[in-house]
């Protein structure tokens, strides 16, 4: 059974570094996506940082994975909250 997490990255102010690493961060994302791991991901609008949320088998494995996001590596994200979500209505909810 996979767990599901609502991941908050807070961004750091070097907002020319990001813009640089946002193409190899998106595609990490979208190798997660194509795993079946995220399910959906996007900044703030005021982009001060971003919400993610994940399918996992576990928290562990969900952060061995944040380890390799190319934002992470760059140093440009100050802090991660992690959340373990029980969805109950949506789109990605299976009948139970």
């Amino acid at each position: 059974m996979v767990a599901h997490f609502a991941v908050e990255y807070v961004y750091t102010a070097d907002t020319a570094k990001r813009d640089e690493v946002r193409p190899s961060h998106r595609a990490f994302l979208r190798e997660l996506q194509e795993k079946g791991q995220l399910l959906a991901s996007g900044p703030w609008v005021n982009d001060t940082g971003a919400l993610l949320v994940f399918e996992f088998e576990d928290e562990d494995a969900l952060k061995q994975a944040l380890e390799h996001d190319p934002y992470a590596d760059a140093d440009l994200i100050s802090r991660v909250r992690i959340n373990e979500w029980t969805p109950v209505l949506g789109s990605w909810v299976t009948a139970g």
